[in-house]
């Protein structure tokens, strides 16, 4: 696993400045987790940035699954928690509207689209372990959604608290 530091690089912990109106604001954050406190570890990094939405560029996972029986099914299952956990962090939520909920159909439901995907890196932290298998299924979710949270903190400066992380959302926390 590859990650070259850049001058956005950071804890992701927030507290820096708002970027200028009109710019691009940069950051990277961590989110680390054990699938419900009995499974895989799953450590990852996310890079975003920032203009009026957020886009994220790049995840790096890093997850210890004990021994992996199968390390391709297992990266894929990595690879697939982060998408979708981008699509919940940024896009997933049932809209309401004066008649009540207004997502009924895959129409109306917003998910990231192929074109929003990050590029992912994924690596198995010793596959060949003698420890005993501890399931990988879902453990990137989690994870995920959160180094996204420390990420836009980062490069906001002030921190989104509510999902998805909206275009609408991120206006409210510049003007904090």
């Amino acid at each position: 696993m590859s990650f070259e530091p850049s001058p956005a690089s950071g804890g992701g912990q927030g507290g820096g400045a708002a970027p200028a109106p009109g710019s691009v604001a940069r950051g990277r954050g961590i989110g680390f987790a054990q699938y419900k406190n009995l499974a895989a570890y799953a450590a990852v990094i996310a890079e975003v940035e920032v203009e009026e939405t957020i886009r994220v560029m790049q995840v790096w996972c890093a997850c210890d699954g004990g021994l992996v029986i199968n390390p391709d099914g297992a990266i894929n299952q990595l690879e697939g928690g982060i998408v979708q956990a981008v699509s919940w962090a940024l896009k997933e939520g049932v809209r309401l509207d004066v008649d009540g909920i207004a997502s009924l159909d895959w129409e109306r439901y917003p998910v990231i689209k192929f074109s929003e995907v990050p590029e992912i890196f994924c690596e198995l932290v010793d596959p060949l372990s003698d420890n005993p298998p501890l399931g990988i299924g879902e453990a990137t979710g989690g994870p995920t959604v959160a180094a996204i949270g420390n990420a836009v903190a980062q490069a906001l400066g002030t921190r989104i608290r509510d999902l998805p992380m909206t275009r609408e959302r991120v206006m409210e926390a510049l003007l904090r």
